[in-house]
């Protein structure tokens, strides 16, 4: 009678948690879905269903410059930010992964904290010391603004992927006389760059969907894709975002699926 109790509590856990995943997806893609059908509307407002289907406003989207204008600069930030965040990430995490120290803790606490931080106040605290020195906001202030919050996804995955490196690897090649860079530049290096490449990822994308840093260090000149479209939509609904959010969900899903099969990006990020 017991086991049978137990079998049935099994069971129902088992139930339970898998009507809980379902709809935690359901929930997670469905706004991804509806986004997508609208995309493809032949209407001139934001409604679901769609009245009818059309590529319209993906060749609205085509011509429209300002959208080119915002992804440009996006992408220009994002791509410095990243290469930054790779730098300084790995050189951290080198340098705090096999320490116990005090020292190497408070390191990587201070790392991590613009994850911890609340992204407005880090925002608008920056735009206060940027002024405080003198610097006026430019593409500068953006790229320096992005590497901050962009550097703590590197130094994780970087970590993770030195604590999974043998530390006979490294004696070895010390013993047989090889130099500090050297070991670096042909073990180290190539055993953890899947961890690099994960982290540098995820640095680009939240570098390129960047809110609340844009915010406050952009200047009038520099407009950057994700205020574009918000200003767009608060202004006029206008479909052709609904468009460009199809694209970037569309290159997403790929670029994830790419990342997936070449560093194994769900498994480090659950590590």
């Amino acid at each position: 009678m017991s086991g049978r109790r137990l079998i049935l509590e099994a069971l129902s856990f088992e139930l339970v948690m898998t009507v809980i995943a379902v709809i935690a997806l359901v929930i997670i893609i469905a706004p991804s879905l509806v986004v997508l059908i609208v995309s493809f509307t032949s209407g001139f407002s934001l409604r679901f269903p769609p009245p009818g289907y059309s590529l319209r406003w993906y060749v609205e989207l085509w011509n429209a410059w300002q959208l080119h204008f915002a992804a440009k600069n996006s992408l220009i930030v994002a791509l410095w930010a990243t290469g930054l965040s790779v730098v300084l990430g790995v050189a951290a995490a080198l340098a705090i992964s096999r320490s116990q120290t005090l020292s190497a803790r408070l390191l990587d606490s201070l790392f991590m904290s613009p994850l911890v931080l609340p992204a407005l106040a880090f925002g608008l605290a920056a735009l206060m010391l940027f002024s405080l020195v003198g610097l006026p906001v430019s593409p500068l202030t953006l790229v320096i603004g992005h590497t901050v919050v962009c550097v703590p996804y590197v130094v994780r995955n970087s970590v993770a992927a030195l604590a999974q490196l043998e530390p006979t690897l490294l004696e070895s090649s010390a013993v047989l006389g090889a130099s500090r860079l050297y070991t670096f530049r042909r073990i180290v290096l190539p055993l953890i760059r899947p961890g690099i490449i994960a982290g540098a990822f995820i640095a680009f994308m939240s570098s390129f969907d960047n809110v609340p840093v844009s915010l406050f260090l952009r200047d009038a000149a520099t407009d950057m894709l994700p205020i574009r479209m918000w200003q767009d939509l608060e202004g006029k609904l206008d479909v052709t975002i609904a468009a460009l959010s199809g694209v970037l969900i569309i290159a997403t899903v790929a670029l994830v699926a790419v990342m997936e099969r070449v560093t194994g990006l769900s498994r480090r990020l659950t590590s």
